[in-house]
């Protein structure tokens, strides 16, 4: 494991997942992962409840983490592999707050009942904040979760990075060239309304 994402969801966590896969030439772990790897809902789903899986074993094969759920229990997975950096993926408050509440803020709400939106609600709810529809909630819990990465990772352990950042502060942090190709820019708003994910 060599990053460990502590930035949630709409912060352009899957552009980063691709470009890390680039870099790091290894799976990077992100929501969609669960989509394909359904046997692992139990064990988000026991750490959505305070039940710490053995994060190793879970992420066995994956060099990198980004998004939820993953993004959730940054702290815990970050102590299991102790020399990743922690990544913390961030934009402007308000444009983040729009982006999760025309995405996946309402996608969570829609979710029958059962296991996945068990685990959806209580990583909410212990780690973020159960009001996804209240602006002012989620905007505090967002600057709340930023926070607490910022000032309890050491400074020579953290990289802060924005969607416009690119290639280079990842290449930097990491150690590798800058590809000869632009950043990944994928999953904009638009494109998420009009994808229809089949699970």
């Amino acid at each position: 494991m060599r990053i460990v994402g502590a930035g949630v969801g709409r912060t352009g966590t899957l552009s980063l997942k691709f470009a890390l896969e680039r870099l790091l030439g290894a799976p990077c772990y992100h929501m969609m992962e669960l989509f394909v790897h359904p046997d692992h809902l139990p064990s988000w789903s026991a750490a959505a409840r305070g039940e710490m899986p053995d994060w190793r074993e879970l992420l066995k094969g994956y060099a990198a983490t980004v998004d939820w759920p993953a993004a959730a229990y940054w702290s815990e997975i970050s102590e299991a592999f102790p020399e990743a950096l922690v990544l913390l993926s961030v934009r402007d408050a308000e444009a983040w707050w729009k982006s999760a509440h025309a995405t996946i803020f309402p996608s969570a709400l829609k979710e029958p009942s059962g296991e996945w939106r068990s685990m959806i609600d209580d990583m909410f709810a212990n780690r973020f904040t159960a009001a996804l529809e209240d602006r002012d909630a989620c905007i505090a819990a967002y600057e709340r979760h930023n926070a607490r990465v910022r000032a309890t990772v050491p400074p020579e352990r953290l990289l802060e990075w924005s969607p416009g950042d690119g290639w280079q502060p990842l290449c930097k942090a990491l150690g590798v060239a800058v590809p000869d190709e632009p950043f990944p820019k994928v999953n904009t708003t638009e494109e998420f309304l009009g994808r229809h994910i089949s699970r």
